[in-house]
């Protein structure tokens, strides 16, 4: 491995530095940026003759700016003898003051004015500007126009000029035409490296950013201090402590904290609190002489980030006391760090602190707090706010869209997406992340595919992060060839395919009952050298679980501190738990937790009573119930599988005691219900529903399938109904599970030949799962079923499951 001028600072992360530029690398194409050199030079707009100005024109312009708006705000533009300046010193001079003076809109139409005429020339002073408002307007097409007209008239070897249109890709987004012009440069100074260093960063191609920071300290070209701060921001947004403290180490190599100004200690400081240590973010904060609100801001919202948020109140106050008055930044900032504890009492402190304050509530600041209450769970005050604001962007929306989702409010999600597509709001990448989140949610594989097509309509690129949404959508919502398809395209050798998009894709075969395919894509995972991480390890072991393969899961288990360095935590025994007891290994699963080095949580013990449930062993069951119960006193999910488990053996005494338990401390069974969605329209359903418009029409198709599985020889399983009352009782019950009302609708509303996609919050109880085999076989249909744990394929009178769920 190649020494890196940084001390501890490898090269680079897992692959052997090669001396050629990355930047050499194919990239994946921008629809913003694949235009040729000679397409750009077709975009200068040829000299127009019908609105032709004259230089005289622009000197009486000239004149007019001075005597109407800028004596006052633009100290130079007074000066007379520059009306007798060459014409680009007059253009530049007023479109720079037009950016200075914040009307970029007017410095483009400068442009386009002096382009229309026949004396006025633009140089490399002037063609910079014009470029900076292309950046601020992101105007992608006129600063492709002004790219055209540099390469045209041979402006594309001055640096200031390359350095600015990198500057203007990158705030346009589109990373791929930066690298280009970066690539082509035969001289860079330290403006380019940081420039193109900002613009990965901030594309989120971090990978690039890193190994372009390590080429510019191994060619021995000393970072300025723009460069440094944004190598600094990089290191944050990375997260790696070890990186960080190289890089500290590095800038610190010949000037004490003191020396090295307020940008660079403040950049520190920031990257050190987003890398999870607080502790070298207060001592780079004690040793700093100035601290601007910048710096204070990074220290509030650090300490709040890392769950000491009382500290982070403290800072707030000190702060006013040192008379450094916080802004929108600083309340931006803390409205989106109270959000990201989940805290909501410290989020309403943050909503009142905003208002005690003054604040302007600008679109920016409303659009944080719709976020922040949604992330705290508190779902009526984000929208409480979000109906009150005058104006919305797709941000808004999104953040709003997104509150929902998390907190499973998944119709009023569905009602907002009606409401976006009535406002014709513009989607982005990030709303169709959590459009997809949505249609995961609720099984709405409908209403995801037209998410899809729609990010194909738009032309929007298909990153990592939005096809490995794809990915999850697909197969949560049980189309798992689908999923594979955007996974294998993605894939080309697998360098497009982060550790991410691998765990969605494994994880969506676990789901789908489908072990061993997904321990063939661990081994090709591992050969495209992307390692497995904590997150792959659980989604292979709930593959082996939900397809029985318990040596296999047993072999994987050892191999991931030994062969994989990944020390296994208490969610990995679980599921080791879970794969053991499903297996009915119910002493083996028992001695495991016994001798775990981790104390065993709620999902280990649960993972122990459901497989006692499985498997009808009430006395082990009884002790895990108990553990659990001593966990968490308040969750009922427990008592039910326990009291489940003696309705099984029809001990009614203890059911009775189970129940009384419940209603004694108020636990309330959370309600099962089964979803099924047609013409892009969630239906659903509870046991025994009687409340949608077409109930009769339901009722009178559950009867037929009564009539017709009692014909196909099904005797329905009574064994777990809750009550101690007559069979037929007990029938008509499960007659009316919600899963058979879904199916029902199902059956009446679609062609005879296809698919029934049903959802259950819960797990598919035996009775239905038996009746839906045959419900496959007489009415020729496949029918598929997610439950809370996986998902059943029904086709002519089988389950994909194999009855092992």
């Amino acid at each position: 491995m190649a020494v890196s001028p940084v001390k501890g600072f490898p090269l680079p992360l897992g692959i052997p530095f090669q001396n050629q530029s990355i930047l050499q690398r194919p990239s994946s194409p921008c629809p913003n940026c694949n235009r040729s050199d000679s397409q750009r030079q077709q975009l200068v707009p040829r000299p127009s003759q019908e609105f032709p100005i004259s230089l005289e024109e622009i000197r009486q312009i000239h004149g007019h700016m001075i005597r109407t708006q800028f004596r006052q705000t633009h100290p130079t533009a007074g000066h007379l003898p520059l009306l007798h300046s060459s014409p680009a010193a007059q253009l530049n001079l007023l479109i720079s003051s037009y950016i200075k003076n914040g009307r970029p809109e007017d410095a483009l139409r400068m442009y386009s004015l002096a382009r229309a005429g026949e004396d006025a020339v633009l140089d490399n002073f002037t063609v910079p500007s014009l470029l900076k408002a292309c950046a601020q307007l992101s105007r992608i097409r006129h600063g492709e126009e002004i790219h055209g007209f540099v390469l045209k008239v041979g402006l594309h070897w001055d640096v200031f000029v390359q350095n600015s249109l990198i500057h203007m890709y990158s705030e346009c987004a589109c990373a791929d035409s930066a690298r280009r012009i970066f690539e082509k440069m035969p001289e860079r100074d330290v403006v380019s490296w940081s420039t193109m260093i900002r613009c990965f960063t901030r594309s989120r191609l971090f990978p690039e950013a890193l190994n372009l920071v390590r080429e510019m300290l191994l060619s021995q070209i000393p970072p300025s201090e723009p460069a440094m701060v944004s190598m600094l921001n990089l290191c944050a947004e990375l997260g790696d402590l070890s990186i960080a403290r190289a890089l500290h180490g590095y800038a610190t190599k010949n000037a004490s904290p003191e020396a090295m100004g307020v940008n660079i200690s403040t950049a520190l400081v920031d990257m050190y609190v987003k890398s999870g240590c607080l502790a070298s973010a207060r001592r780079i904060f004690q040793l700093m002489g100035e601290k601007n609100v910048a710096t204070w801001t990074s220290m509030v919202a650090g300490s709040v980030r890392l769950n000491q948020p009382t500290e982070g109140l403290r800072l707030l106050a000190q702060m006013q006391r040192e008379g450094v008055a916080s802004n929108e930044i600083t309340v931006l900032s803390l409205a989106q760090e109270c959000g990201a504890t989940g805290d909501l009492k410290l989020s309403r402190w943050a909503h009142a602190y905003i208002l005690r304050r003054g604040f302007s509530l600008s679109l920016v600041l409303l659009t944080a707090m719709v976020d922040m209450y949604g992330k705290a769970g508190d779902a009526t005050s984000a929208r409480i706010l979000f109906d009150r604001m005058p104006d919305k962007d797709s941000a808004t929306w999104t953040a709003m869209l997104s509150g929902y989702v998390k907190i499973g409010c998944i119709d009023q999600a569905f009602e907002l997406v009606g409401l976006m597509k009535e406002a014709k709001v513009r989607l982005n990448e990030v709303t169709m992340v959590s459009l997809l989140a949505l249609c995961r949610e609720a099984g709405a594989l409908e209403l995801g595919r037209w998410v899809h097509a729609w990010i194909g309509r738009q032309g929007l690129r298909q990153d990592a992060v939005l096809a490995t949404a794809l990915i999850d959508m697909y197969a949560n919502c049980g189309d798992v060839e689908a999923a594979s398809g955007i996974f294998s395209a993605a894939g080309g050798g697998g360098g497009g395919r982060d550790v991410a998009m691998w765990n969605a894709m494994i994880g969506g075969l676990a789901m789908h009952g489908r072990g061993e395919e997904a321990l063939r894509l661990v081994g090709q995972m591992e050969e495209d050298r992307v390692a497995p991480n904590h997150i792959t390890c659980v989604a292979v072991l709930h593959a082996c679980s939900h397809s029985g393969l318990v040596s296999e899961g047993k072999a994987f288990f050892r191999r991931m501190e030994r062969e994989l360095g990944l020390t296994p935590t208490v969610e990995h025994y679980g599921c080791m738990v879970d794969l053991l007891a499903r297996a009915g290994m119910l002493d083996e699963a028992h001695r495991l937790i016994e001798t775990m080095p981790l104390r065993p949580n709620v999902a280990v013990w649960g993972a122990l009573l459901a497989g006692c449930k499985l498997h009808r062993n009430a006395a082990l069951g009884e002790t895990a119930a108990k553990r659990l119960l001593e966990l968490e006193p308040g969750n009922c999910g427990y008592s039910v599988l326990l009291s489940n488990m003696y309705a099984m053996a029809r001990r009614w005494g203890e059911v009775a005691e189970v129940r009384k338990l419940l209603r004694e401390t108020g636990a309330r069974k959370s309600p099962g219900f089964s979803s099924i969605e047609l013409g892009g329209s969630l239906h659903r359903f509870t046991m025994g529903d009687d409340s949608h418009p077409q109930s009769p029409q339901i009722r009178a198709m559950v009867e037929e399938m009564m009539r017709k599985l009692t014909l196909a020889g099904y005797v329905p399983d009574t064994s777990a109904v809750l009550l101690n009352v007559d069979e037929e009782e007990k029938e008509t019950a499960l007659a009316l599970h919600s899963e058979k009302l879904a199916i029902a609708f199902g059956l009446i509303s679609t062609a005879p030949s296809a698919l029934i996609r049903v959802v259950k919050n819960l797990r598919v109880c035996g009775d239905c799962h038996t009746a839906t085999k045959l419900l496959s076989e007489i009415y020729q249909r496949d029918i598929i079923v997610k439950d809370r744990n996986r998902f059943h394929h029904f086709s002519r009178g089988a389950c994909s499951c194999g009855d092992y769920w």
